[in-house]
């Protein structure tokens, strides 16, 4: 559909170092086995997408969601016609950079940095963690991965002008990444959004008639799904029910991003960067079924007493760690302190951290404080 469009892999910018080329992998392919064979991405596995480990083995982790967002992504540049082996890296690679504890830990180090004038964001994380704290290679640190690849990680969720994340002023701003790039924030929303419903159904947070109460969308495919199976579970007809929504989605996506072309009169990859904005997108129909989602989900899921008593529980005990390492430096492993006498403490002190298992954070934790205090009812 838009091959015509497809970011060529020959006008790739290249690495900060440069390499000698492989005989049978293109440089977007070695991106994508450099990013796999990785330890941030392996931590994955051990780090909260939503709903803690400790209440069921079924719940998704920020591995498992890495892999749906990996599905979604390659079908959509399949589809498209777009590179999917550019596409499929990116999407491995674009939730690396996350701390223990879902986004509760990244708003507890995001409000910690802001005491020094600072920041935390996952995307840029994940960046120094591809070009610094991966060391698995003699002669560069990092992954030393593709310019594309990085730009499309600091790109993952929004564009910026120069000046605007001066860190990243080597990554184009003012300029869109290409459209496999472009695709992932969305195949993100779509995995999230559906996978967030199916773990909420599974902790009885919500069931199928909420969702089609709050979703047109799902309500429709609902009422087909019990009139077709009116014998099965209900959460056989749940899971009958999710697909389509899926699969709607996803071509809302495809359509979307098809007319949004068309209507750029885009005629190659380039004018995908320079178009004022960016052109993969939903069709109004699905933006709103996803709109919909997310507002269920905040309200139902994401705010519930279930959640909202952990994640204040993990946001104090990130915050006391901090507090800990910046009052005792000498107690960071030795690679951290080495670190500290060239960066700000507080930056050695959030990389630690941010880099941390939800496993390991725990046991740091009880090895320097001590057990956590958990209030009675």
């Amino acid at each position: 559909m838009l091959a015509h469009l497809r970011f060529p892999v020959a006008r790739t910018m290249g690495r900060a170092h440069p390499e000698p080329g492989h005989p049978y992998r293109n440089p977007f392919q070695r991106d994508r086995d450099r990013v796999v064979h990785s330890r941030a991405f392996r931590r994955l596995e051990a780090k909260t997408q939503v709903f803690a480990t400790g209440l069921s083995d079924h719940f998704r982790n920020r591995l498992t969601h890495t892999i749906e967002v990996s599905q979604i992504a390659r079908t959509l540049a399949g589809v498209l016609g777009l590179d999917d082996d550019l596409t499929e890296a990116l999407a491995l690679a674009h939730d690396i950079g996350h701390p223990p504890f879902a986004h509760a830990g990244e708003q507890e180090l995001n409000l910690q940095m802001a005491r020094f004038g600072d920041r935390f964001d996952h995307n840029f994380h994940a960046l120094r963690i591809v070009e610094s704290f991966e060391q698995r290679y003699a002669r560069f640190p990092g992954l030393n991965l593709t310019f594309e690849v990085r730009e499309g990680m600091v790109k993952h969720s929004r564009d910026f002008a120069p000046g605007e994340y001066p860190e990243a002023d080597r990554f184009l701003p003012g300029l869109r990444p290409p459209l496999e790039a472009q695709l992932i924030d969305l195949a993100d929303e779509i995995a999230y959004n559906t996978a967030d419903l199916d773990d909420a159904f599974s902790a009885g947070i919500l069931n199928a008639e909420d969702v089609a109460r709050a979703v047109p969308e799902y309500q429709a495919i609902y009422e087909a799904v019990e009139a077709e199976f009116p014998a099965a579970t209900g959460r056989q007809r749940f899971h009958e029910g999710l697909r389509p929504l899926i699969d709607s989605l996803v071509s809302g996506v495809i359509e979307g991003t098809v007319s949004r072309a068309r209507q750029a009169s885009a005629e190659t990859w380039s004018d995908v960067r320079t178009f004022p904005a960016r052109l993969a997108g939903f069709t109004p129909e699905a933006a709103a079924t996803s709109r919909a989602l997310k507002r269920l989900l905040h309200q139902r899921v994401y705010d519930s007493a279930l959640l909202g008593e952990d994640r204040s529980r993990s946001m104090a005990m990130i915050g006391e760690l901090f507090q800990w390492f910046m009052d005792h430096p000498d107690r960071l492993p030795e690679p951290y302190q080495q670190t500290g006498r060239d960066e700000a403490p507080h930056r050695v002190v959030c990389d630690y951290i941010a880099g941390m298992t939800d496993g390991f954070f725990r046991r740091v934790y009880e090895q320097q404080i001590g057990p956590p205090v958990i209030p009675r009812c």
